[in-house]
């Protein structure tokens, strides 16, 4: 259910189940902090596209498994966390909404893609989980803590067109042309010099 390729500098990492609107049990969130390790490892690493397939981006943990432990997992925070030390260009290419623990990784990405008509939230006050401390500090880092406060406190969903006004996302995409817009972003960084792209990113860390 995660799908991953790579080629010419750039690796793409797709949440694949689509049936269940890439709804992330724990064998999915350890399989995606895998998949990113493993390009990371590559010298030839230059970028990563992160995708959902179908019409949703992910819908967050799976029901069943929250139920059972999985939100209180500390396999967000690793895959969260592997995301965020990419030595890469890392773009998060929203082919739909977001929910909950699954904004996690979105955050984590350097740029982040979005189709028109889809929406963000983090529902952690009505079901009564916290959100990853990473999670808080990126969101309110992007958008300001007020607007931070509307998505975990207020349990607010943004639209596509306000998260783009807020910093959320960077910008939104048609979904015919999503991921040929974000492969296009990544084309200065899959030329670059082995270890530039890291170099850029430690400035601005």
């Amino acid at each position: 259910m995660i799908l991953s390729d790579f080629s010419d500098g750039l690796g793409r990492i797709t949440i694949s189940r689509p049936d269940k609107a890439n709804s992330l049990t724990g064998a999915m969130l350890a399989q995606l902090t895998g998949a990113f390790a493993a390009m990371a490892e590559r010298t030839d690493l230059r970028a990563v596209v992160l995708t959902g397939a179908g019409r949703v981006f992910s819908a967050g943990a799976d029901l069943d498994e929250a139920r059972a432990g999985l939100a209180l997992s500390p396999e967000w925070e690793r895959l969260s966390a592997r995301v965020a030390s990419m030595p890469c260009l890392t773009i998060a290419a929203l082919n739909g909404t977001v929910a909950g623990g699954a904004m996690g990784m979105v955050l984590a990405c350097d740029i982040r893609l979005c189709v028109p008509g889809a929406s963000l939230f983090y529902p952690v006050m009505r079901l009564g989980y916290l959100p990853q401390p990473s999670d808080a500090r990126r969101l309110s880092k992007l958008v300001g803590p007020s607007r931070a406060r509307m998505i975990l406190l207020a349990g607010q969903k943004i639209s596509a067109d306000e998260a783009l006004a807020w910093g959320l996302v960077d910008r939104l995409v048609a979904p015919e042309t999503l991921l040929p817009a974000a492969e296009a972003l990544t084309a200065d960084a899959r030329v670059a010099p082995a270890g530039h792209v890291a170099a850029i990113k430690a400035l601005m860390a």
